[in-house]
């Protein structure tokens, strides 16, 4: 039995825990306020609130309701437009209708309540951060103007009207109900979700068909999942969780993006992942997409795949009975075929701490800057010393069947003494190892130049001098 708080209501249900949520709350609950768009978590009309209890508080994150397994949603509160209503509407649902947020409507509910998420879970408001919370939300109005006034005016309400304890604001959800900006039954969630508890049972999980966050099996596969019990990943706390043991970082498969986005442990080993992880898909996507998913989908273009091949990571596999560990760069021998049995299970990953004086550079072309897949993307990881390149290592992505390490180039490198002759011949022997194909995304002559200037980009970020003064393009090639 799949028991949660819908908005204020306990919700008991025996349906097959890879229904999908959004089709529960729209056709089972009849509650039409969150839309169904593309089916795909690009548009973010389908978007809810999802609260989980840690620590004796309900933490909540945004996701896509139609990528989201019914089963995931036992012991948690799942919140709808209509979860928000007030007796009225809500400071933030009148501001988009007075500063013109809203037009057709039929993104709105997606775009208050990822707003809404933004508001509920960060300690500081700003005007960006707030824009980057429903950047995966859609408006083919064009409505985007007035969505961003209402943002500003109801930061600039907030950050007035929250009372402040030693100089601090006190983002608290009583102080969010004083003000009347969510419902009052906000503050009873803790305790009926402790409740709900201590009443029921771990959902039983004896299916063979594994889901983790779901970003890419719903979207390819979800009608054969919809009318199954699946065992979610998601649920098993051993998948979980980002620590590190002596000299390297252990990530949990089950790990989401956002939690590697926001963990200080990875922030205070590799900062610059921070803003290379917000390439990756929108906050709700990054919410639910999970490092094992990301690796096991085995796309070439894999953003995460692609970084973690450049950290030389290892790959943490069990069974249930037994593990065994296999090089990430090992792991892929075709196109979407893996050195992994059908009953393994990626457990973690890990990778070397790196050296204080490393260099890192992520690039990334897709159609759009943001939200988007990639044509091509590339990581350079390394060290230099005594003018030199030392253990360096290259990938790129959308140029071979699977997410590549450039061997020979990585090779080249090493030991090489950092100059325009170095770097012309290391780009020259990348460009030797790849297999393009030409598809929806570019011709494969396209792919070839955008992965060379992706390497130069790499070069130009560490050695810009070196770069823009001797290094130059032909419609050959370099010179």
């Amino acid at each position: 039995m799949i028991t949660f708080i819908l908005n204020n209501e306990i919700i008991k249900t025996s349906l097959p825990s890879g229904f999908v949520l959004l089709d529960f709350i729209r056709k089972h609950q009849r509650l039409t306020g969150t839309k169904e768009g593309c089916r795909e978590g690009d548009c973010g009309a389908c978007t809810v609130l999802v609260g989980e209890l840690r620590d004796g508080e309900v933490k909540y994150k945004t996701v896509n309701s139609c990528l989201f397994p019914l089963g995931d949603a036992h012991l948690k509160h799942i919140v709808t437009i209509e979860g928000l209503n007030l007796d009225q509407m809500n400071y933030l649902q009148a501001k988009f209708v007075e500063l013109g947020g809203t037009q057709c409507g039929f993104c709105t509910p997606g775009f208050i309540v990822s707003a809404m998420g933004y508001f509920l879970t960060q300690e500081n408001y700003r005007n960006d951060d707030a824009i980057q919370f429903v950047a995966g939300n859609i408006c083919r109005c064009t409505g985007y103007a007035g969505i961003k006034r209402a943002l500003s005016s109801t930061i600039e309400y907030l950050n007035s009207s929250i009372e402040k304890t030693n100089g601090k604001t006190k983002k608290t959800f009583e102080e969010l109900i004083r003000i009347g900006f969510v419902p009052d039954y906000f503050s009873s969630i803790p305790q009926k979700l402790k409740a709900l508890q201590l009443e029921e049972k771990t959902l039983s999980e004896s299916s063979k068909i594994f889901v983790s966050g779901g970003t890419d099996v719903y979207v390819q596969r979800w009608d054969e999942l919809v009318d199954k019990n699946v065992s979610l990943i998601s649920l098993k706390e051993e998948f979980k969780g980002i620590k590190q043991v002596n000299d390297e970082i252990f990530i949990g498969g089950a790990t989401t993006i956002s939690e590697i986005e926001e963990s200080d442990l990875i922030h205070s080993i590799i900062p610059e992942l921070k803003d290379y992880l917000k390439l990756f898909g929108s906050k709700p996507i990054r919410n639910r997409a999970t490092v094992a998913g990301n690796i096991v989908n085995a796309s070439p273009i894999g953003d995460m795949t692609n970084i973690l091949l450049a950290l030389d990571s290892t790959v943490h596999l069990t069974n249930g009975n037994g593990k065994r560990t296999i090089q990430l760069r090992k792991f892929f021998l075709e196109y979407k075929k893996l050195d992994k049995n059908e009953d393994e299970l990626i457990q973690s990953v890990s990778f070397k701490v790196p050296k204080k004086k490393y260099l890192i550079n992520f690039e990334k072309i897709s159609r759009r800057t943001f939200l988007d897949i990639a044509s091509v993307n590339s990581t350079f990881f390394g060290y230099i010393e005594n003018d030199s390149f030392e253990e360096i290592s290259i990938t790129a992505g959308g140029v071979s069947p699977i997410p590549l390490y450039l061997q020979k180039a990585s090779n080249y490198l090493r030991n090489k003494k950092i100059n325009v002759e170095t770097i012309s011949k290391a780009i020259e022997v990348a460009l030797s190892e790849i297999s393009p194909i030409s598809d929806a995304r570019g011709s494969a002559e396209y792919k070839k130049l955008l992965l060379r200037q992706l390497l130069l980009a790499h070069f130009e970020k560490f050695f810009p001098d070196l770069i823009s003064k001797e290094l130059v393009l032909s419609e050959e090639g370099l010179l």
